[in-house]
């Protein structure tokens, strides 16, 4: 009546169980690099082999009896697994243990006696065990094709023996205490089935699980093949053959490969700004007047031009009356020269510099000055680059005054890059006032 009641309740327990399992969360393993993946954790096993009273901790006389029998056993489990290399699992167990030839006759003993047997049928038994996965260690795979696994823990069962020894007697069903420990290694077959092989080797709290009373506990053992299935979402990895290093050296090398890409990309707009740039600020028709401005190009060389590109209209003279820099001239130019920034590492004119440099165009329209701009760096960088920028800051600065109204052939815009400092390139001070344009009137 006991057993019967300790059999139901199993039953109902493991179908509470399974339902919790069916039921858990089914959440997509996420796609997004370097975010939290999910996995499948929980899983379940069915499996048949081979029970024996025979085991590899046995001593000389094999317990006993002498000679094992095998015969047919059936079992499964429910695990979770909480980490890579570390789960739990929930093991069931049933089938036959056989043996024969008792130790421990004595001398004379007929050939019945010493062919005399037991068996021991195993009505149920459950028990608990930590499961220990060596982790997939693979550089390049993520998912584990081979998994060997150690398990150990506790359980309790539930037997009877019948004998024909003369050593011993058959026994009612008694439910003991046993302390199993195994291991074993999984084979994947996909990212949701594994093919187990395993070995487990039981400790009964017990010396009469034969029907025979020894001077030490008994023990058996049981060798099977089974199938365990994951539970989850399809597509999922199983935790417990996932590699991490595998992983992260895939998702490392997606994002490298897309910086690449990134930075392959920004060059090449790099590239076709400064064609473009190079266009509009060069000068085509040699009037002095940018082609971005220039709203007459092809001019004939030698051709006076207006401030847009323009050809004066023939027979207008041009009286210039000598003008003298004044002290506010000067001043008008000084506050330009302080207020003029650009863009880092750019010949981009930033707008808060617009207001002065406006002043200086009125000024030149005005008294029909002629302007030199000189553009400088300091030694940060290459000398063709430093050459360049600085060229292309004073060509910048000079077509903005061009736009402005004033006559692009009385500007002249050079570049000098490090070559002229006005301060030590040793502190960030000094760098600082030697990135500059000099503007002088005459």
């Amino acid at each position: 009546m006991k057993s019967t009641i300790t059999k139901s309740a199993m039953i109902l327990s493991l179908v509470g169980l399974s339902s919790t399992l069916f039921a858990q969360d089914m959440q997509s393993d996420t796609t997004q690099r370097f975010e939290k993946k999910e996995f499948r954790t929980w899983s379940i096993g069915l499996n048949g082999g081979m029970l024996t009273h025979y085991t590899p901790f046995n001593a000389d006389n094999n317990g006993d009896f002498a000679t094992p029998q095998e015969s047919w056993g059936y079992g499964g489990y429910i695990k979770k697994q909480i980490a890579p290399g570390f789960g739990l699992q929930a093991d069931f167990l049933a089938g036959k243990v056989k043996g024969f030839r008792p130790n421990g006759l004595a001398a004379g003993a007929t050939a019945a006696q010493q062919n005399s047997g037991f068996e021991t049928r195993i009505d149920w038994s459950a028990a608990l065990k930590a499961n220990f996965t060596l982790a997939n260690l693979s550089l390049n795979n993520k998912r584990s094709v081979l998994s060997p696994y150690l398990t150990g823990g506790a359980g309790y069962m539930s037997s009877s023996a019948n004998t024909d020894s003369p050593l011993g007697a058959n026994t009612a069903y008694t439910e003991n205490w046993f302390i199993p420990i195994g291991a074993g290694v999984k084979f994947g077959l996909s990212k949701g089935v594994n093919l187990d092989l395993g070995y487990d080797v039981n400790f009964m709290k017990t010396n009469n699980f034969d029907g025979t009373r020894g001077g030490a506990n008994d023990r058996f053992s049981y060798a099977h093949a089974g199938i365990e299935i994951a539970l989850g979402k399809k597509g999922t990895s199983q935790l417990q053959n996932y590699s991490a290093i595998a992983a992260l050296r895939e998702e490392s090398a997606a994002e490298s490969a897309e910086l690449r890409r990134a930075l392959s990309s920004a060059e090449e707009n790099a590239r076709r700004d400064r064609e473009t740039y190079a266009q509009e600020m060069g000068d085509d028709d040699s009037d002095g007047v940018a082609n971005k401005f220039d709203k007459c190009p092809g001019t004939p060389a030698n051709t006076v031009v207006d401030g847009a590109g323009c050809p004066l209209k023939a027979g207008t003279n041009i009286i210039r009356e000598k003008v003298i820099v004044t002290e506010a001239d000067r001043k008008v130019v000084d506050e330009a020269i302080r207020n003029l920034e650009f863009d880092l590492g750019k010949s981009t004119i930033r707008s808060r510099s617009y207001s002065t440099l406006n002043k200086v165009a009125a000024l030149l329209v005005e008294k029909n000055f002629s302007l030199k701009l000189a553009g400088h760096t300091d030694n940060t960088g290459s000398m063709a680059l430093n050459l360049r920028l600085s060229k292309d800051r004073a060509e910048a600065v000079k077509a903005y005054l061009v736009s402005q109204g004033a006559n692009a052939s009385r500007i002249e815009a050079t570049g000098y890059g490090p070559n002229q400092p006005i301060a030590s390139n040793n502190t960030a001070d000094g760098r600082q006032k030697n990135r500059r344009v000099e503007f002088s009137l005459f």
